[in-house]
Formats: C-alpha cells, structure tokens, sequence
C-alpha cells in the first residue's frame, strides 16, 4: 500500500487567496499572462492590511540598546512576536522571554519547542507565520533587506506581519529603505533614534599578536584563516573560535567560554556581526579583504562598522577600540572606519511564491522548476520599491531536482527551499537520498555518514564533522516538512548534539592543517633516511603511521 503524504509547504507571502489568481476567462491567454505578471505586493497580506499597524524603527549602531528596547516593549505586551535573523538569536530571545516568566514557543526551520499556551513566538524570520495576528511584532536587524539571498525575507515581513505594532530594529543605512517601504505601504512610521552608549576609537598603533590583551578578538574571514591563526596562537593564549560553518550550538558554546573567561582571546570571522554579546574589549582585522561568495575583495565600511561596534560591551568597558596587528590593514581600516555609511538603495528584492509559481507553470507550460524562476526573475513586475529576483541557493538546488524524475512542482519547490551548501559531498549525497525518498514515497531513517574518531587531529577531521551537523540540520528542516517521510526526528537530535560536543571539545584543543601533516611526514621520511639507508618500501610502510 503506497505511503501518504501530506507536505506542509509555508508560501513565503502567506495564504493567499486563489480567487487572486483567477483569472476572467475573456481574456486571452496573453492578457491573462501580463495580468499575473503585474503584482502589488501589500495586496497580497489582507491580514495586516486590516489591522491599521503601526510601524517603528529602532535605529542605531551596535551597542546603542535598540534591541534591548525593542524587547522590552515585546515584553510588555499581551501577545507578540520576535522575528530573527540567525536561529541563535531566536534561541537568545525565546530563554529571554521565558526568564521574564512569559509562555512563549519557539520555531525555527530545524527546532520547535510548542507552548499550548503561549501568548509569545520567537522565531527565525522565513517561518513567520502570515495568519497569525499580535499585538506587537520585533523584525530584527532590518539591515539584512540588503542581502542577496536572504533579503526577501525582511521584505515579506515587513509588509506581511500581521500585528498592530510593527517594531524594526537596524543600523542607520536602512533609515531611507524604511521609509521608502512605509510610503509605499501608507502605514504610519515613527523613528527613535539611539546612540552608541560609549566610545569607539580607533588605535593609532599595530597590534603584535604576542601582545594581546584579554579580551581581544581576532578578525579573520575564512574557517581556514580562523584555525590557522588558532594554531599558530594556542600556546601563548587560550582561545575560542567562532565561524558560519559551526552550528549554532557551538558557537554559542564558544563564546560562553569567552564571556566566563574561559578563553583570554576570541579569533572569529564576521558571523560575530550580528548577535551573540561578547564581553569583547579591542577587535583586530587581521586582513581586510574577504571572499563574498563571487570573488575576492575589501571590505567596506558598512561591514566594517557592523563588526568593531561590537567592541566595548556597554557596562563592561569605558569605550571599544578597534586596530590591527598589520600596518596596512590599520592604515584601510582608519580611512574606511572614518568614510559615510553606504545607504541601502531600493530595488528591494522579492523572491516567488508558490501561487505565482503554479500560475506561471500553467502559462508558459513547463514543470522545470528552473525555467520558472528564470521567466519569473526576467517578467514579474512589482508595485513600489521591488523587484522579482532569485536567490542562488534555489537556483542551484532547482538545477539538481529538475534532473529528477517524478517530482511534482510542489515537491520540487519544497525541496529547492532546503537548507543545503553544494560545497560539501556529505550534504550534497544526503540531498540526493532524501529526494529519492520523496520521488518514492519511502521512509528515510536518519543515518550518519561518518563515524565520530576518537578525536579531530586535523582541520579536515572537524570539517567532516561539521558537515554531518549540516546534514542533520538538513534532515530535521524535512522532519517538519514531510514528517511522514522523515520520521526520526528525535534521533537525529541526539545525534546532532553528540556531533556538537564532539566539535566543541575538538576545538579546545590544536588541530593540526593537513599540510602540517606533509611536511611532518617529509621530515620523518627525510630524517630516517639520514639515519640509515633502508629499502624505500620499508621506509614508506614506517611512515604510513602518521596518516
């Protein structure tokens, strides 16, 4: 007997009434197409156009308190909800709310810890839900409309959230975007301005890595250049690291070490820029360019910015400092530091739903998934500041279920939402079972793809570890989705925070790169061929020991 299956599919702008879709059937097929292809984006939120909602921007730098006051009003009201950008911070927010003795229920795409009797929801902003009305909304980090792959999501909040009061919380190159939007919208918008609580100087001399205080973090922006660093300073200090491809488990496991004092010295890339308050004195850019993704270039200073303002934690210090331990890099780093913010420019980005996704599949007559989103980026044409565009993880996912047979639109657009990095082979041959579990209708027990050694002695070693977390993320983001199909939820939990622990105890102690491994093995070849001259193959047999 053939398995059912129910998929819960969240559309990114909420239920939208299909009697918004039909079309009057005098039109011919061409005016039908240019009629879908004409969008006014408020109309699609009937909710939170009848709720009269109030908007305010809580805008400032970092360290100003917008989002302590944000939450304080959250706090106060009888029903709200907090909008996050990372599943830490709403991690942060919901144990924040719960010490406040408010019900409240937690729901990110992997992690949802229900309250029945919540008045409260802290979630990560892509699981908003569009049909469930408050009296207070906080999106946090509102900044974040800028970016690429994620922007859109900010977009649909701020003009979908159904609540009365809508309270944005971001840095001040977003003011002119806000108001863009709340004109567009025709909601009334009040602006509170806040103000860094202390200084944020710039040091006028380098930094020598051996004379670091406490409390310093290292600015690095790649995993390899974070453990380099790390191997290269774990003698002379004790060190926490933070970087994006750690889970957000272990990041915060990391800077628990750094706030207890635990570790003298934090070396982190820029997912320290938003969340996670640190107890963190002096910043230094140990380099001032990074790799975005594209190509390799200088960092600008909106970033720049972004990342120092979370130096000198306000009651802690008297004042942040921000420097280097590079003439070069501090000689960029003050120029930037004192250039103007770049504001953030409307068009605004908007990515497909799944009633424009049908529609367009009817019309132009195609189930290719990547033919949709391309026609769709290329012909939709928005009211207001925004503009139909697609976000490439959906596009390279799009391009692996499009070679698959015997996937529906709907499980093809489901599936293209999923959580997944291409870089790693772990993720990518997980990704591939899961869609044949779907194609088949088969149940997909949680299997892990590695076994845990003993302990991680190389970068490698972590990696792999690291991206069995990400495939287990993977597998409860389609726990939620098709429970039916991936059924073992509570296992692969277990298993996620065993893998966890095993990275938070790895990265206590050195790993090794794997070109220190090469060169070990080169010295000890090249030593016991000094020290007598054995067959080559018996030398080799004995060097295979440091594999």
């Amino acid at each position: 007997m053939g398995l059912k299956v129910k998929f819960v599919v969240s559309s990114p702008q909420g239920h939208i009434p299909s009697s918004q879709y039909t079309l009057p059937m005098k039109e011919n097929w061409q005016e039908q197409l240019q009629t879908l292809l004409k969008c006014d984006l408020k109309t699609l939120y009937p909710l939170s156009r009848s709720l009269n909602r109030k908007l305010q921007f809580y805008v400032g730098p970092t360290n100003s308190g917008k989002t302590y006051n944000a939450m304080k009003i959250l706090k106060e009201a009888n029903s709200g909800l907090y909008l996050a950008p990372l599943r830490l911070l709403a991690l942060e927010g919901y144990e924040d709310l719960k010490a406040a003795n408010i019900d409240v229920s937690l729901v990110t795409g992997e992690e949802q810890l229900i309250n029945e009797d919540a008045s409260h929801i802290c979630s990560t902003i892509e699981m908003l839900d569009f049909d469930l009305d408050v009296d207070v909304a906080v999106i946090d980090e509102v900044q974040m409309l800028e970016d690429d792959d994620r922007g859109w999501a900010w977009v649909n909040a701020i003009i979908g959230c159904p609540a009365k009061k809508i309270i944005m919380t971001g840095s001040v190159n977003t003011l002119d975007a806000i108001k863009k939007i709340a004109s567009y919208l025709d909601e009334e918008l009040e602006i509170i301005k806040h103000t860094r609580k202390n200084d944020l100087k710039v040091l006028p001399k380098i930094t020598p890595l051996d004379a670091l205080e406490d409390g310093t973090a290292l600015i690095a922006f790649s995993r390899s250049d974070v453990l380099k660093l790390k191997q290269r300073l774990h003698k002379k200090y004790s060190i926490s690291v933070i970087y994006g491809n750690l889970s957000p488990e272990v990041r915060r496991d990391e800077a628990r070490r750094f706030r207890e004092k635990k570790s003298q010295i934090l070396i982190a890339t820029d997912a320290i820029a938003m969340g996670l308050n640190l107890p963190i004195k002096t910043i230094l850019f140990t380099t001032f360019t990074k790799f975005d993704g594209v190509s390799k270039r200088k960092i600008n200073v909106n970033e720049i910015v972004q990342i120092a303002g979370r130096a000198g934690r306000f009651g802690l210090f008297k004042a942040g400092y921000l420097g280097s331990n590079r003439r070069d890099v501090l000689s960029y780093i003050k120029e930037e530091f004192g250039a103007p913010i770049k504001t953030i420019k409307p068009p605004f980005k908007v990515k497909i739903n799944s009633n424009q996704l049908e529609s367009l599949s009817t019309h132009i007559k195609t189930n290719s998934l990547t033919k949709i989103l391309k026609f769709f980026a290329n012909n939709m044409v928005y009211s207001g500041p925004f503009v139909a565009a697609n976000i490439s993880s959906m596009i390279e996912a799009a391009a692996i279920v499009d070679m698959k047979n015997g996937l529906s639109l709907e499980e093809k657009y489901l599936l293209s939402q999923a959580p997944i990095t291409t870089k790693s082979t772990i993720i990518l041959q997980a990704y591939d079972s899961y869609i044949s579990s779907v194609i088949k209708k088969r149940v997909n027990h949680y299997k892990p793809s590695i076994t845990l050694p003993k302990k991680a002695i190389t970068q490698k070693d972590l990696l792999l570890v690291e991206d069995e977390v990400k495939k287990i993320s993977l597998y409860l983001w389609l726990s939620y989705k098709i429970p039916q199909l991936f059924p073992d939820h509570d296992k692969a939990y277990i298993l996620r925070n065993s893998f966890n622990s095993f990275i938070e105890k790895s990265l206590k102690g050195n790993l090794v790169a794997e070109k220190s491994l090469e060169d070990e093995f080169h010295k000890r070849k090249e030593h016991h061929h000094k020290k007598n001259e054995r067959p080559r193959k018996q030398r080799f047999n004995k060097s295979k020991k440091f594999f």
